[in-house]
């Protein structure tokens, strides 16, 4: 299906109507009051809803918390591991959100107290808040693969949290042998970036095509299909036929038990695979500030409602990102930041006892498969009747028939995206 929503709108969206936020008309001064707002993650949806809710009305008090003091995008990290930017690259500070008016804390958040409406952080200090954004992001179900924790991810890294992760797999990428094999193993749905596995992989072919040549790599997989399965396969097939097997579920693709310290996994009929490298994505879950207090069901995600984000489960409390459950939506930065947005725009409004305006959301994610072949999906969502739905003939994904030149564009497009994206966020470029 070609693309009904152009890259160009797409990225100006990020300036504009990326969410139907951008587009409502701001409340008059005589309507504003004051209010205090706490957000929870520095990441594409906390970044962003701190910096359009001081946007959007600067009389309100806004807090950021967040421990990391340089933050680092999981978007286009896999380009690390195919040696085309390097790990600091990846760093965006907060020093353009503090310019903004916004107080930006660098601690964990710990607790949030419900009943008082105050969030702690790890030295002890409340801060009061009218009302809250959570953005934790994602942690692991550890356990959940036997054999696979925390001790194990030091051998056998997932490198799904940009990081010492990141950097870990990237020196085991590099030290692997000629003719080794590297294995990763991928979760069922949902998982943050539904075609990230599928773009490190294609990243780590570059990798080894340039550098280890007689190297493979092996996907086990635990669903039968993927994000812009056609495109990844078509442009495997032409770029690096032989080098990428992927093993789907029905193929016995599922990892169920993980040996880190001898590098091998075993699938759910018993089959073992033995790596030089081995790269473990396991199942996923919201940020742990998220189950403690309370925001999340019995699927370890955040529901939300459609129209402003806001817990279904909290009152008070808007969730944006990678931890909330909003299918259609993938879990993505562009649908992070769209979401913040929304939940931005229908907090400036409660503050003014206005009533949140109606929501538009985008998303665009682009997956680089060599240095100048590029593929993209596109989608628009919107509330109807309380639920999260496409908007219909509004997306797509890229075609499948397509030039050399319009997947090298495709490429360009994916740069320019991620200058954008991150400049929007935390006003930075990289």
């Amino acid at each position: 299906m070609s693309v009904k929503l152009s890259r160009r709108r797409a990225l100006g969206m990020l300036g504009g109507a990326a969410s139907g936020a951008l587009a409502f008309p701001s409340l008059s001064f005589a309507e504003r009051r004051a209010g205090r707002v706490v957000v929870i993650g520095g990441g594409f949806g906390g970044a962003t809803a701190a910096r359009y809710l001081k946007r959007r009305n600067p009389l309100i008090d806004v807090t950021l918390i967040e421990p990391a003091k340089r933050f680092y995008t999981c978007p286009f990290t896999n380009l690390h591991f195919g040696g085309l930017r390097s790990f600091e690259q990846q760093g965006h500070d907060f020093a353009d959100l503090r310019r903004a008016g916004i107080r930006v804390v660098h601690e964990l958040a710990t607790e949030v107290d419900l009943a008082s409406r105050r969030v702690r952080i790890a030295s002890g200090p409340w801060f009061a808040y009218d009302r809250l954004v959570a953005s934790p992001g994602i942690d692991f179900r550890w356990g959940a693969l036997a054999g696979y924790d925390e001790a194990a991810a030091q051998l056998a890294p997932h490198a799904w949290k940009a990081g010492a992760q990141t950097k870990l797999l990237k020196q085991q990428l590099e030290a692997m042998p000629d003719g080794g094999v590297f294995v990763m193993s991928i979760p069922g749905n949902p998982y943050r970036c539904p075609p990230g596995p599928y773009e490190r992989a294609s990243m780590v072919a570059h990798y080894l095509k340039t550098h280890k040549p007689k190297s493979k790599i092996l996907l086990l997989d635990a669903k039968d299909a993927f994000s812009k399965q056609p495109l990844f396969q078509d442009a495997w097939a032409k770029l690096y036929p032989g080098l990428i097997e992927w093993v789907p579920l029905a193929k016995d693709g599922k990892v169920t038990r993980v040996d880190a310290k001898n590098l091998e996994v075993e699938t759910e009929f018993g089959q073992k695979h033995k790596a030089a490298v081995l790269n473990v994505v396991p199942p996923q879950k919201a940020g742990l500030i998220a189950e403690l207090s309370g925001l999340t069901d019995a699927s370890g995600w955040v529901p939300v409602k459609a129209d402003t984000f806001e817990s279904t489960q909290q009152p008070g409390i808007h969730v944006v990102g990678d931890a909330t459950n909003a299918a259609p939506m993938p879990k993505s930065g562009f649908c992070a930041n769209s979401q913040a947005k929304v939940a931005a725009a229908a907090i400036v409004a409660s503050l003014a006892g206005r009533e949140a305006p109606k929501p538009t959301y985008v998303n665009t994610c682009y997956s680089l498969i060599a240095p100048d072949y590029g593929i993209s999906v596109a989608g628009v969502y919107t509330a109807a009747d309380g639920k999260l739905v496409e908007v219909p003939n509004s997306g797509g994904v890229s075609p499948r028939q397509a030039s050399d030149d319009f997947r090298k564009l495709e490429a360009r497009y994916g740069e320019g995206w991620y200058r954008a994206i991150t400049q929007d966020t935390w006003g930075t470029r990289s």
